[in-house]
């Protein structure tokens, strides 16, 4: 199978010059450190970082293969219950490896998919008068089981299914993703007798798309994940070498650590060439926002660091933000993601073969125009002294998304060592929750809940 490629090339000095890119003396010290990097996170591989291992599951695979086939035909309508990690890597797998009109059009015996990962009434409202429970398999993840917005969404709809189908073949309609042994939502699973899968330890949110979190819903919906294993091992393979310029995870996350470190660059776009890909830069920004985002070094003080996940797509964004990219503050990187090959060749017409403004495009494709525009916004990129990258797929399929998945998983998990954080913890979410869970009255949290409103009580609110 084809290997993905990080073409860094116009990051380097003499391409975009020395004030916005690295030089060759500047990688070349990062070489022992990225080595040294590489060695401590695969020396967790068989403790806490057990996502590092999740291509080689493959009794897993099996059993959730085997489960979408016992149930394939019976429903039209999956629905992922889940938020951040349990709901981003799963919206990223289907959007590139299924057709963007799948919803509109499912493959005969394949359903649809939704993933509710928002509490907004508007949005589950509209689900719960809009659709067929009778219908609707419903896949709630959640790891800890105490997550307020998947349990929520759960309660409303449980609720849902044994009013319209009874409280015995409402189980059949749930699939629930959680630990093997902790946690509210694996007692719930032990007392009802619904179907369960695992979310092993040693494997976060944020790096648990290769895992039961994302692969359930992708087998349902037809996503062969096993291919997407096949290329994360892959992957895996190519990474393990400590050599920095041989292993493009290393690579990746070095190039990311100076851009920001020494070049100033705070802002990490990532450019998608792809509409199949778009939702891939939303599952990194989470990747990288959390995992780098951090007050606290590892030697407990105060650090602030992490660089900004953007999005951007080609060629829609060429007409919304390349004007602020290649003109505005140089604040910023960019990862384009291309595609070589895609699925389709769309012809464009001879017409109106008098009109210079469009009589060019008679003959040509599609595809030769979207490349062409890719090309054309990394020209621009460049010349303006842009530092820009680009990681390259042959074509989208599951072993390269698995390929793609793995590599930036491992590089963010290397960067922790670069910024000298933990990119395993999230204290700034854990925050935001627990002021949630006091205002929501939850036991437990009630000193929390009057310190806001001491808080609050000694505020002037001043609104225009």
């Amino acid at each position: 199978m084809d290997r993905i490629r990080f073409d860094y090339t116009n990051v380097l000095a003499d391409v975009v010059g020395p004030e916005h890119g690295i030089t060759d003396a500047e990688l070349a010290a990062l070489e022992g450190p990225s080595s040294d990097a590489l060695s401590a996170v695969l020396g967790r591989r068989g403790e806490d970082l057990r996502w590092l291992d999740l291509p080689y599951q493959t009794a897993v695979h099996d059993e959730i293969v085997d489960y979408a086939a016992s149930v394939k035909g019976r429903f039209k309508n999956v629905v992922v219950l889940g938020i951040g990690g349990s709901a981003l890597g799963n919206t990223a797998l289907f959007s590139a490896l299924n057709s963007p009109y799948h919803n509109v059009r499912p493959p005969a015996g394949i359903p649809r998919l939704f993933v509710l990962d928002n509490i907004d009434p508007d949005l589950v409202g509209e689900f719960v008068h809009g659709f067929d429970p009778e219908e609707t398999l419903f896949n709630v993840i959640s790891k800890s089981g105490g997550t307020a917005e998947t349990m929520s969404q759960f309660l409303v709809f449980r609720d849902e299914l044994i009013r319209e189908v009874g409280e015995e073949a409402h189980r059949e309609h749930l699939v629930i993703t959680t630990d093997a042994e902790k946690g509210v939502l694996r007692e719930i699973v032990e007392r009802e007798g619904y179907r369960s899968f695992v979310v092993p330890d040693g494997v976060g949110g944020r790096f648990s798309v290769l895992s039961p979190v994302g692969l359930v819903s992708s087998a349902l919906v037809g996503i062969d994940i096993k291919g997407l294993a096949a290329g994360a091992a892959a992957m895996d393979e190519v990474c393990r070498t400590p050599v920095l310029l041989e292993n493009p995870a290393l690579t990746h996350a070095a190039v990311q650590t100076l851009m920001q470190q020494s070049k100033g660059k705070n802002v990490a776009v990532m450019f998608p060439y792809s509409h199949r890909l778009r939702d891939m830069a939303d599952w990194y920004a989470q990747l990288l926002a959390e995992s780098i985002g951090k007050r606290k070094g590892r030697d407990g003080s105060d650090v602030y660091v992490g660089p900004t996940p953007v999005r951007a797509v080609g060629v829609t964004d060429q007409h919304s933000q390349v004007q602020l990219y290649v003109e505005g503050p140089y604040d910023k990187w960019f990862t384009l993601l291309s595609v070589d090959q895609p699925d389709h060749k769309v012809e464009i017409p001879h017409a109106f073969e008098d009109r210079e403004g469009v009589s060019y495009l008679g003959g040509r494709n599609l595809g030769e125009l979207f490349h062409a525009e890719r090309d054309g916004t990394r020209i621009a990129l460049t010349e303006a002294g842009r530092p820009n990258a680009t990681i390259r797929l042959e074509k989208i399929d599951a072993h390269a998304l698995g390929q793609l998945i793995y590599m930036l998983e491992l590089s963010v998990a290397v960067m922790g060592e670069h910024y000298q954080i933990d990119a395993f913890d999230q204290p700034g979410v854990e925050a935001g929750k627990i002021a949630a869970y006091a205002l929501m009255g939850r036991a437990g949290f009630e000193a929390r809940r009057a310190e806001i409103e001491a808080a609050q009580a000694k505020a002037s609110p001043r609104v225009v």
